[in-house]
């Protein structure tokens, strides 16, 4: 019996992959030659295509956003509650592209994809990409896609800052920038969260300085580390509280440093061992560098409403209470800096438990105040 889906489901969805030929020079001063970029569509491109809107992913994303690959799948993309007919996104008005990033492991070209020059994985020596490098690869997909305009780009986290990176390199090419959770930079407080996770992974044996792939190994443990160190930042203290207070696995403590006492514990451990059998490491490497580098008021003296005196778009900022990560004084900093540049901009900060993962997770409030915004976007 084939599986039924929800109304507001895009039901089954089907990758697609977009080859590059023209070299793509990047910031760090290297090239890429030819590269791939791996991507899914969601409802359909209107005749001027005008309702385009482009999906930036977070750190660990890739391009299925929403729907099912199968009819076996358990879950669907990682941002279903937000991408569909009568959601926020709503495929029956948008078009909807999402991709995977170059540097990913989810199918665009990346650490271990393969090497036309050596026909080897490219390992330690695929070169550090950034935020800009993104938005000019995925101004070329959105060429091939034949649409000139976004109706709106639209990202949380590090997605947020892919959608300002388009409305600063790409002005004439988007009409709304949607930013959730994310900041105009990092803070040292989150640089440092990412040195931490990046020396858990350069420092595990197995990774052989980035060359694991070809001694046949993957640097487990450390990708474990990284992902636990992460992911106690996208959660709340009180979320954290509420989940697993002190609660213990078993009845009694054991009096060791080996087994698994802690409900907390068992969690980090199983999602730190999950996150190990699907992503690669070095992409990790990637992903957290592009991070720390992001930063376009550094170029105007850091001054950020110098910075978007020459954007088009229309702004729609929205943060959350009990985000640490990316909290919302960094988003009202931006949304400060679009007022002063007389730009405009509509900001909410919504009172979620949850932490920076809020933004993933159907928050009624926070539905209500997305799918608003997105609803005022004429076509």
């Amino acid at each position: 019996m084939s599986k039924v889906f929800a109304d507001d489901s895009v039901g089954l969805v089907t990758p697609q992959t977009a080859h590059f030929h023209e070299p793509l020079p990047l910031a760090c001063g290297r090239a890429l030659a030819a590269y791939e970029l791996m991507y899914e569509t969601y409802g359909t491109l209107n005749a001027e295509a005008s309702n385009a809107v482009l999906i930036c992913h977070a750190l660990s994303g890739h391009h299925h956003a929403a729907g099912y690959h199968s009819e076996s799948d358990r879950k669907p993309g990682w941002w279903d509650s937000c991408i569909g007919p009568g959601k926020p996104i709503d495929t029956n008005r948008f078009f909807v592209v999402s991709l995977n990033n170059l540097g990913g492991c989810n199918g665009s070209t990346g650490p271990s994809s393969i090497d036309p020059e050596t026909g080897k994985p490219w390992g330690a020596q695929f070169p550090v990409v950034t935020v800009e490098d993104w938005v000019h690869s995925q101004a070329r997909l959105a060429d091939r896609l034949g649409i000139e305009v976004w109706a709106a780009v639209v990202g949380g986290s590090l997605g947020g800052m892919q959608a300002l990176q388009w409305s600063l390199t790409y002005p004439e090419r988007l009409r709304h920038c949607v930013a959730i959770a994310s900041a105009p930079k990092l803070s040292a407080q989150n640089i440092a969260f990412n040195e931490v996770a990046r020396q858990a992974i350069l420092s595990d044996p197995e990774f052989h300085g980035g060359d694991f792939q070809a001694q046949g190994v993957i640097p487990k443990r450390g990708l474990m580390l990284a992902r636990m160190v992460g992911h106690i930042t996208y959660l709340s203290d009180d979320s954290m509280g509420e989940k697993f207070g002190r609660g213990l696995k078993n009845e009694k403590l054991n009096y060791d440093f080996h087994n698994v006492e802690f409900q907390v514990e068992s969690y980090l451990r199983y999602q730190g061992e999950e996150f190990s059998g699907r992503f690669d490491a070095n992409t990790y490497l990637v992903m957290t560098k592009a991070l720390d580098y992001f930063d376009p008021a550094a170029a105007h003296g850091d001054d950020l409403a110098k910075t978007f005196e020459s954007v088009k778009a229309d702004f729609c900022v929205m943060s959350f209470t009990t985000d640490w990560r990316f909290s919302p004084a960094r988003s009202r900093e931006l949304v400060d800096a679009l007022m002063a540049a007389r730009k405009n901009v509509c900001y909410l900060e919504i009172d979620a438990p949850q932490g920076h993962d809020a933004f993933l997770i159907p928050v009624p409030r926070y539905l209500q105040a997305f799918s608003s915004y997105m609803n005022r976007i004429e076509l």
